[in-house]
This record gives C-alpha cells, structure tokens and sequence, in this order.
C-alpha cells in the first residue's frame, strides 16, 4: 500500500524551492551590476520542464528562473549574452521606475539595451565581442528602435517655419534712406536737390533685377566677404540730352559706361552690406550735355543681443542740375553743374517683447558747384552748401506677425556755411514732422509699409513763410506669382531751394515697376513715375511723368544683354522748363 504524500506538502515545498530560486535574483541588484535583460522563446509544448533543484547552480546572478505553470515552461527572466555582460554599455544601473542614466563620454547611449524582443547574434570563439568587446546590434534592432527623441516630433519643424527667416530679394520692400531732410524716393535724395524731375524720369525705374538662381553671380569670396562687381557698356540714342525747352532740341548718340560693386558679409550674426554705382553718360554730338552719376550706401547691423541691436549707415550721391532748373534761372546755364550730398546714421533698436522701439541720429551734407551762363557770367552756388542734423524716433507694437502699426517722429535743424545768401536772405530752418502707419506681411507675396502724417518748417528769416504740408509714404512688395513682381513707391516732401522769395518745394513723387520673367534667363519690365514740386511763396509748379520699358537676357551667370526705352515729359509753368525726350540704350553687362 503506497502512502502518498499531501497536497499541503507538495504547495509547501514548491513554495520553498521557488523561494530559493528567487533569492539570488532579488540579490544581484544590491551587489553587482544588472544584466541585459533578454527574453527568449518558449520551449515546445511538448519538451519537459526541466527540473532544477535548489542549489549553487540556480545562486548564479546571470541566470533567474520564473515558475513553471501548467503545460508551460520555465522562461529565463535575465539572459544576456556572455560578450555583453560586464561591458561599458551596460554596467551603470539604472535607478528603478526611472530613465537610465546618460552614457559616459565618448560612449554611444544605449537606446536600444532595453528592447527584450531581440538578441543580438552569439559572438563567434575569437571574435571581438568575444574577447570583452560589445557586438554591434543588428540591423533588425537598429531598425526597430529608433534613435532617442528630444521633445515632441513637431519641435524641430515648427522652429524652422516660425524662427528662421528666408530672405527672398523679390519679397523684399524697396525703401530708400534719404541722404537728409523728410523720406524722398530715390534717386531724389537730397533735401537741395534742384532736378529731382530730371533725376527721377529716367533713372527711379533703374533697379536691379533678381536673376533666377541658375543665373545669378557666385561673386568673389574674400574672407568673410562676397564681393559682386559688374560693368555695363551701352550705346544708344538721346532725343534731348540737355532736357529743356527747345523748338530744336541737340540730340545725340548716347554712351553709357557704369560700374557697380556690391559687398555682403557672411557673418553667423550681425551683417555689412554696401551698394555702389558710378557711370558715365557721354554725347559726342553735345559734349555740353555729358555728365557723370554716382550712388552709394553702406549699412551695418550689429546684434548686441536678442533684443538689441545697433544700425549704422553712410551714403553718398554724385549728379547734375538739369539745364532748365528753376534754381538755374530756367534755362540761362549752359553746362550742367554737378552736386554731391553725403551723410551718415547711427541708431539703436530695442525690443520688449511685441513693442520695438528705435532712436536714430542723422547728420548729411550738401555741395553744389557753381554754374556758367551763356553771356560769361557765373552762377555762385556755395551760398547753398549746408549741413542737415536731424534725429528720428519710432515705436511700433506687433499686433500679429502679419501687421505692426508704429508711430514716427522726425526732428531736424538745417545750417548754411554763408548764413546770408546772394539774395539777402537767411535760409537755416529747423523741422518737424509727425507720422503714423503700418508695416505689413501677409504670407509672404504681399509687403507693404505705409504711413502718413503732417510736417512743419520755420525758417530764421521772417520773410520767408514757414511750410505746412501733409506726408504720404507708401512702399510695396507684391508677389502676384512666381514670375510676375510689382513694386509701388510714394513719398513726399519739402525740399530746398534757391529761387528767391520761396521758403522751399514740396514734391510728390511715385514709382510703379512690373517685372515678368518670360524664361529663366529673359525678364521684361515696364514702369511709371509721376512728379509734382510746387514751390512755395512763387508761381512755379511742375508736372513730370515718365514710362520705361526693359529686357534683361542672360546667356550665362557672367554675361547678359540689356536693353531700355525710356520716356518722359515734363511741364512747367516756366516754358524753358517744359521738355519732352526719348531715350534708347542696348548695352552688354559683364558680371566678372
């Protein structure tokens, strides 16, 4: 008769031998490193539970067995490979419940360490990992656990959209910093400026256009610097190079001759940029007529910090007075006398949060040469050089990214060398002028900054009235599709004089430029201006349009072929004033 034992009994003792078979894998973690945990699969069904009894073989720290359950298996709970056991890679303990702890210097993070779902292929008898070194994960593993992830998976792509600014030329507002005195439109940019028809109905349409990038100039790197130089030589046909009223205007062949450099650093911060221009327009059948062009700016922005930065600009301009000036005694000069302004800016920007604040100095002056009359006498001009100080103040808050209203304060003082002109008459004045307005950005095809206000000029003499008059300033960007840009400037304000009894002119000048590229190396562009200068205190006004039209043809990056028509047409209460001329140019343009 066999005695059996009880069911008590046999509980009790798996109770115990599963007790012991614990024991040792709730200890390793107190006294050596944890092991790769691994899992492997199931025996078959059908193979036996091995049977394991309690003794030094189940004490080892690289192996702990879970019970066996009904029709299962014993399934090792820690199995790492020999090769990896002990190595670099693993031996930190990660603290429970908690990341593991970063990986040593110059040691790669063990990402993949804690999958359990894949082994690693056994290291070979000789073979590196065999010898300490740990085996490279498989492609599998590698493939199933991706490198780690800072942050959420739309961080990197919502910084790129929102915090970095791609700088598009043709996206780019065109506003002109006046040499001195109120914002005027380029090339109108001196506040003694006596031509400012002559200068802008030919030469405001005149703008650089942005190539397609398979065409555009590599430029010469100099250090931290590219340098983009070019030279244009043309020949063409001036109805009326003299530009004023004659029943027989001297017409003439036209050479054109201009350089142009442009500079821009490469900085990871802060940026210089210069544009300079000179040419020279000769008529060989009226030498009196011929007459050279410069124009030049520098502007430098230095980034303090996130917040601050610092603006400093120099300028310059080189041109002529047109014959048939109002300050020439319309029409009595026989040669163009030249005139030159130069000045500089220095400023600060300071951004709290949504609102921006600048401040901005100015200081400029004016030069004219004197002019020949027909009967021998000369015209003194250095009565009209002067010096201009003037500071500007702005303010704007960014409502939306899309539109930031701001608000403007320029106050100025204009000082003549000779404080008594040829006339009797003390020119110095002091200025002041008041504007409000927005900048806009809608989704990048669209920019525009538009403002409008009131100034006011007191001069010393009381025998010149001061001046009143409203301030329009327009500039826009705007990019109808790939292909096709249009760009519209305006601006107004008063500039100097020479004409006796008359405090100074008010101008009101706008530009209108279409540009469309037909291929990748061919764009054409058609343009309009519109001028108006009425001269306080006198009976002068003058009403100036212009129209141009342009090609650009690019047979490679170095080398183009430029062609122009212009017309324009100014009418003058003066009847010496009154011009009408066309003007026709085919030239080749160089970009070395």
């Amino acid at each position: 008769m066999s005695r059996e034992r009880p069911i008590g009994d046999k509980r009790g003792g798996r109770r115990r031998a599963l007790a012991l078979a614990l024991l040792p894998g709730l200890l390793v973690p107190l006294i050596a490193p944890p092991a790769l945990a691994q899992e492997t699969p199931d025996p078959a069904p059908s193979e036996p539970a091995p049977a394991r009894a309690p003794g030094p073989a189940s004490a080892s720290p690289s192996r702990v067995t879970e019970p066996a359950t009904a029709g299962r298996a014993r399934r090792p709970v820690f199995d790492a490979p020999t090769a990896l056991r002990g190595s670099g890679a693993f031996s930190t303990a990660a603290p429970l419940g908690g990341n593991p702890a970063p990986a040593a210097s110059g040691e790669e993070e063990p990402t993949v360490a804690r999958l359990p779902r894949f082994r690693t292929a056994p290291s070979l008898p000789g073979s590196a990992a065999a010898q300490g070194t740990p085996a490279r994960p498989s492609l599998l593993r590698l493939r199933a656990a991706p490198p780690r992830r800072l942050g959420s998976a739309t961080r990197q792509i919502t910084q790129m959209r929102t915090q970095q600014t791609v700088t598009d030329l043709r996206l780019t507002p065109v506003i002109q910093t006046p040499v001195s005195g109120v914002p005027l439109p380029a090339p109108i940019l001196g506040f003694g400026l006596p031509n400012a028809a002559g200068l802008l109905l030919g030469t405001a349409l005149r703008r650089p256009i942005p190539p397609d990038t398979a065409y555009a100039p590599l430029g010469i790197r100099l250090g931290t610097f590219t340098l983009l130089p070019a030279f244009t030589q043309s020949i063409g046909y001036d109805s009326n190079p003299d530009q004023i009223g004659s029943t027989r205007p001297r017409s003439s062949l036209a050479l054109r001759s201009e350089a142009e450099l442009a500079l821009r650093s490469e900085w990871s911060a802060s940026e210089l940029t210069a544009e300079m221009r000179g040419s020279y327009l000769e008529y060989p059948q009226n030498p009196e007529a011929s007459r050279p062009n410069a124009v030049g700016t520098a502007r430098m922005r230095i980034d303090v910090d996130r917040d601050t930065r610092v603006d400093l600009e120099t300028r310059f301009l080189l041109d002529s007075q047109r014959l048939g000036s109002p300050d020439l005694g319309a029409g009595g000069a026989t040669t163009r006398p030249l005139f030159a302004t130069y000045g500089a800016t220095a400023g600060v920007q300071e951004t709290f949060n949504r609102l921006q604040l600048s401040l901005r100095g100015s200081i400029d002056r004016s030069v004219f040469e004197d002019a020949q009359l027909g009967n021998g006498t000369t015209i003194i001009q250095s009565d009209r050089d002067a010096n201009q100080y003037g500071m500007r103040l702005r303010a704007g808050y960014e409502i939306s990214p899309a539109i930031t209203p701001f608000v403007e304060t320029f106050l100025d003082t204009r000082v003549y060398d000779t404080p008594v002109d040829q006339f009797g008459l003390r020119r110095d004045s002091d200025g002041i002028a008041f504007t409000a307005g927005a900048a806009v950005a809608l989704n990048s095809t669209l920019t525009a900054e538009i403002s409008g206000g009131l100034q006011h000029r007191s001069y010393v003499d009381r025998t010149l009235p001061d001046i009143d008059a409203p301030l329009i300033n327009a500039a826009l960007v705007w990019s109808v599709s790939p292909l096709t840009t249009v760009r519209f400037n305006q601006q107004t304000g008063v500039i100097e004089t020479a004409v006796p009894g008359s405090s100074g002119a008010f101008t009101d000048a706008a530009t209108l430029e279409v540009q469309h590229d037909l291929l990748r190396n061919l764009s054409i562009t058609l343009g309009g201006a519109y001028l108006a200068t009425n001269y306080d205190g006198v009976r002068i006004r003058e009403r100036g349009y212009s129209a141009t039209a342009r090609f650009d043809y690019r047979f490679n990056r170095w080398l183009a072929l430029r062609g122009s028509y212009i017309y324009s047409t100014l009418n003058s209460t003066i009847p010496l004033s009154t011009y009408e001329a066309h003007t026709v140019l085919l030239g080749v343009r160089v970009n070395p």
